[in-house]
């Protein structure tokens, strides 16, 4: 099995009727393909992880870089997986808020690590938003439709 991380630029903005669109659409397909994930959505940029099979993977990442939804797909980490992280997700979403006044001095939006030149910070993100993810949601939190349940 295989994990992929990636973020991308929505070619337009997406409101909560098309997130739940593509939503539906994703858990459909990625039940039928054995795949699981989730996807944040903030300011135009997405950011997914994926994992299942790896020519299930690598199948989905060759649509995911001709669909016409979103463009500047850049893979921040591909690895071999013994076990799923989101097996309870054929595709769990969470919305991330847009801070409404200016970050505090020293405070760092894990978000837009995920745009770095350093690999390390953008490794580094990537886990934080995996765990923050699985703790709120697994929490309780509201998810647009958490139907992404198998």
């Amino acid at each position: 099995m295989m994990s992929i991380s990636y973020v991308s630029t929505a070619a337009a903005p997406f409101d909560d009727e098309r997130l739940a669109d593509l939503l539906t659409q994703s858990r459909r397909s990625n039940h039928a393909n054995d795949l699981t994930g989730m996807l944040l959505y903030r300011r135009g940029r997405f950011f997914q992880v994926i994992e299942g099979p790896q020519d299930a993977v690598e199948h989905l990442m060759d649509a995911i870089r001709r669909d016409d939804r979103h463009s500047d797909v850049r893979i921040l980490l591909s690895e071999r997986i013994d076990e799923r992280r989101f097996t309870e997700w054929t595709m769990g979403y969470e919305p991330i808020g847009v801070p409404t006044s200016p970050a505090p001095e020293g405070f760092r939006d894990t978000f837009d690590d995920l745009e770095s030149d350093d690999d390390d910070a953008i490794i580094r993100a990537v886990r934080e938003l995996t765990v923050w993810f699985r703790a709120r949601t697994l929490a309780g939190a509201t998810t647009l439709e958490r139907e992404g349940s198998r």
